[in-house]
């Protein structure tokens, strides 16, 4: 049974990493810290990155972000995301994963260099009424709603799909503003309702529209250049991801809502892939080293 399923596993982990066995050396390195970090176990941030549900809340946080038409620009102007679109993915999860297990020093040093590539994006963008818009990756509104977007699809796929998270939905809020912060978002929510609130404010106030390049987007995310093997699980990661947006959002996509038990169709490929790849990241066992390390230190 384990040799049939490691082709399956080397599929996965390409996708997700860029390599097909082994971690990347990225992972190794988070051993090596002076410092405990900004998370810990019994977090609320492990407990939601190191679960299954992630694999939904990328696509989930993607399709969220393409609303906003600097973000989408952006994405249009500078991205790779087409030519390869798995190793931007692979960026982000090193990213993601160095903020919520490295040392505090690594997540600093990791947020500087996605600011300083982010330097280079600009461009101009054309308004609702035809005028041009400047915009950069940097700015402000967009550093806001790229933040908003990522916590509340990672928040939202992991109520759905997770096991429980230690302090609440608010706890992981609270937890994550401190990533926002490393990005340079000015007072980040601390709490699901601001949250909400934040992300509604965009919504209400007109600057979030669907148009051609959302729409190549959407087409593009529901149907990547996966391997074969992986071909006939992604589409009910999509429709789960599809089923988990709140329905403002959903509509403001212009994406129906799944037919049949999207939810419980997920689920079962969700268990299948932790049974796959195991249940505790390789991020995390180098976290829980460092941690070690420095507990023996101290004594």
């Amino acid at each position: 049974m384990a040799k049939l399923s490691d082709p399956l596993k080397a599929r996965v982990l390409q996708a997700l990493t860029g390599r097909d066995e082994g971690e990347p050396p990225w992972v190794a390195e988070l051993e090596k810290g002076d410092d405990e970090g900004f998370f810990g176990p019994g977090s609320a941030v492990w407990a939601v990155h190191g679960d299954m549900p992630t694999l939904v809340a990328g696509i989930r946080a993607l399709l969220t972000q393409a609303l906003h038409p600097g973000a989408m620009a952006g994405v249009h102007d500078h991205s790779r995301y087409r030519e390869d679109p798995f190793g931007r993915l692979a960026g982000t999860i090193r990213w993601i994963f160095t903020v919520s297990y490295g040392s505090r020093a690594d997540a600093e040093h990791a947020s500087a260099w996605v600011l300083r590539l982010h330097e280079k994006v600009t461009g101009v963008y054309e308004g609702p009424d035809g005028e041009p818009i400047p915009y950069a990756a940097n700015q402000p509104d967009l550093l806001r709603w790229v933040h908003l977007a990522f916590t509340d699809a990672f928040l939202g796929v992991h109520e759905v799909w997770g096991r429980p998270i230690p302090g609440g939905p608010d706890a992981y809020v609270r937890e994550w503003a401190k990533a926002g912060e490393l990005m340079g978002v000015q007072d980040p929510p601390r709490s699901r309702a601001e949250l909400h609130e934040q992300m509604h404010a965009y919504l209400d106030s007109g600057q979030l529209r669907h148009d051609e390049r959302v729409a190549d987007v959407i087409r593009f995310l529901k149907t990547p250049p996966l391997a074969p093997s992986l071909r006939p699980t992604y589409p009910l990661l999509w429709n789960g991801a599809v089923a988990s947006l709140d329905d403002e959002f959903r509509i403001a996509l212009k994406l129906r809502r799944p037919i049949g038990p999207a939810v419980p169709a997920t689920a079962a490929v969700l268990q299948a892939t932790g049974r796959l790849l195991g249940t505790m990241p390789g991020a995390e066992k180098a976290a829980r080293t460092r941690l070690a390390r420095l507990r023996a230190a101290a004594v």
